[in-house]
Parts: C-alpha cells; structure tokens; sequence
C-alpha cells in the first residue's frame, strides 16, 4: 500500500476528512468479489474516522451489497429511492443526521452524469469517487492529479484512455465539485492508497490549486524544522532552529500537495553583493523523483528575477549534479560568494561545493 511507508501522510488527512461527505459509486458487477470486499472494508475504516459516506452502486445486487456493508461492521441504510430522484438528497441527509453511511441504487446512471453530479453539489460532497472496471490512463499510466482547466485539452490529445470520464470528471469540476477521482476498482486497497496518500495512485481531477509554492507561514515552521531535521543529520544540511527560520520567514517558500507541506526552498538576499543564495532545499523522502526539487529552485529563481537580483548561488555537499547538470549553474571557488556568506563557510569548517547561475532582467 502507498500509505505504509509513512504512517504520518495517513494522519494527517484524519481531521481533514473527519465530518465530510464522500459520494463513492462502485461498479460491483463487473469488479472481481475481492476487490469489492476490500472496498467495502475501506469504507468501513472511512466511516471508523468520521467521513460521511454515500455508496452508490452502479452494477450489482444492490441488495447483496448491502448486506455485505452490514458483514463489514458498515452502520449502513438503504435509500429508498434511486440516487438522482427528485426526493434522494433529503433521503440521503437524514440517514446521514443519524450518523449511517447512504448505500443508494445508481445503476440508472452512468458514474459521472449530470444527475449524480447534481446529487453531490445537492448533498454538499467534497469528493465523488469513481472505482469502475477500468480508469483514466495518460500514455498507458495513471496520473495522480489532473486540473479541470487543462482536463479537455488533455482529452482531445489522443493520449487517454477514458477520455469520456476525463471531460465528465472535468465538468464535475466546473459545476463547483472540489475533487473527482477515478480509480481502478480492480485493484485491492485503491481507495485507501488513492485518499491516504499526497499523490494517490488513480487519477484525480480537481478546480482548486492541488500542487502549488506559497510563501513559508508560521504555523508552518514546526511542520518543516521535522521534514529537514532527517536531512540535517545525514546530509550534513545547515541546523535551523524555530527562531533562526521566524527570524527570515519572508525567505522560505514550501511547496504543497493537497495542502500539506512535502517541500522547500530558501532565497536569502545579499543586497550589497548584488546576489541571493537558494538554501534550504529539500523534498520529502515519499517525493523524491518527481521534479519537485528543480521546481523549487526554478521559483526562487523566478522571485530572483522579479527583484532584479543579478545572480544566485548554491553551497552543497551532495547535489552538485542536479545544479551542473539539470539545472545549469556554474562550479565556482569561494571569492564568488558575499564576503558574509563566505566568512560563514569558513567558520562551518563544511566541505561544499559552490555553484553560481546569471539572472535575466525580467522583461
């Protein structure tokens, strides 16, 4: 399971999910009986933190099923009419008031219509989760998050498979649902690894900004002294403490997923030298490989560039490959750096390597 590596990027999503609605729909007729059996025991675990759910069951005995949520421990009610019936959202809200997960017939539907849309604007769902017999593939492979701007275009390239979901998924979107996720159904655990996990493992569409590089608040400095304190001790990374990182906050950009924290970066300004130097630069083990890294220094390159700020340089004990190579900085001896930075460097007694890259004027 993706989730078992880091048992902190299950917890963190506890109180984010706890008291929301998820709109579930499973194609029970076509998935194998283990796969929906483990389905089943992951809404029951959903169910165990506090989301509120509502299975809509696409193909299937709808009565074996339910049955079947009741064997898993599920506090599972029947609505009495098919999911999209002009009285179901008030149906579905007050089984919900009693604190039972909705099982609801679906089957007239096809996963993302217009009417199980409607329903899970209606209801006030933050996700509508699709686990079908097959899910969307970009070039043969599941892409973890997909924006609904970009959806279409995306679907007319002739590189999906499950185009038709995609523009629905994408539509869904539009229509004020915050996130939809299409999953292979047949996979055993997919719900759990695709909501326990920053990149998931079917294909989510989603309106707001998933992935982005804000500025360093406060309330994140705990969060990132803990991700940095592994790559201090083995990497030999410069020691922070809270008051050293409250002290230049305006420095430090994270990068997010889903709003939690999986990155930074540092660009401290030496006004006098005409020059910044990118610090501070980390990624979390669970997001190594993905690009991250060079996405951070490409944005303190750009908030270089935005303030006129001529050159920047990087110190690093480990990473002289990814700024020569990937990102093409310059090797360069100490006279290069600001003569504060430099004394620093000396005094640290660390063996790094100096790397150094021009800035264009922004035009």
């Amino acid at each position: 399971m993706a989730v078992q590596s880091d048992v902190r990027a299950v917890l963190q999503y506890i109180p984010q999910f706890r008291g929301k609605i998820f709109v579930v729909l499973i194609d029970a007729d076509l998935l194998p009986e283990p796969a929906v059996a483990e389905t089943l025991l992951d809404l029951a675990a959903l169910e165990d933190v506090g989301v509120k759910l509502i299975l809509g069951v696409l193909g299937g005995d709808i009565k074996d099923l339910y049955d079947w949520t009741l064997e898993c421990e599920i506090m599972a009610a029947r609505l009495p009419h098919p999911l999209g019936h002009p009285g179901s959202i008030e149906e579905a809200r007050a089984i919900l008031g009693r604190g039972q997960t909705v099982v609801a017939d679906a089957s007239s539907h096809d996963p993302l219509d217009p009417q199980v849309v409607d329903f899970t604007l209606g209801i006030g769902a933050v996700k509508l989760i699709a686990l079908l017999e097959e899910a969307i593939l970009i070039d043969g492979e599941p892409v973890p998050a997909v924006g609904a701007a970009q959806a279409n275009d995306l679907a007319d390239s002739g590189k999906v498979t499950g185009s038709d979901l995609l523009r629905a998924a994408a539509e869904a979107c539009r229509r004020g649902v915050p996130r939809v996720h299409v999953l292979n159904g047949r996979r055993q655990g997919v719900l759990v690894d695709e909501l326990f996990s920053n990149e998931g493992v079917g294909t989510m569409i989603h309106a707001d900004s998933y992935r982005e590089i804000r500025s360093l608040r406060e309330e994140d400095i705990p969060e990132l002294l803990g991700m940095i304190g592994r790559s201090v001790r083995r990497t030999k990374l410069v020691a922070r403490n809270y008051e050293d990182i409250q002290a230049k906050i305006e420095d430090y950009q994270v990068m997010t997923i889903d709003d939690n924290v999986v990155g930074c970066v540092a660009l401290h300004e030496y006004p006098e030298d005409h020059a910044a130097e990118i610090a501070c630069l980390y990624v979390k083990l669970n997001h190594e490989g993905r690009g991250y890294g060079a996405d951070l220094v490409h944005y303190a390159e750009d908030l270089a560039q935005k303030r006129a700020i001529p050159r920047v340089f990087a110190l690093t004990t480990r990473a002289a490959d990814f700024f020569e190579e990937r990102l093409g900085y310059t090797p360069v001896d100490s006279s290069h750096l600001p003569p504060s930075r430099r004394k620093l460097l000396e005094d640290s007694g660390r063996d790094s390597k100096i790397y150094e890259k021009g800035i264009s004027p922004a035009s």
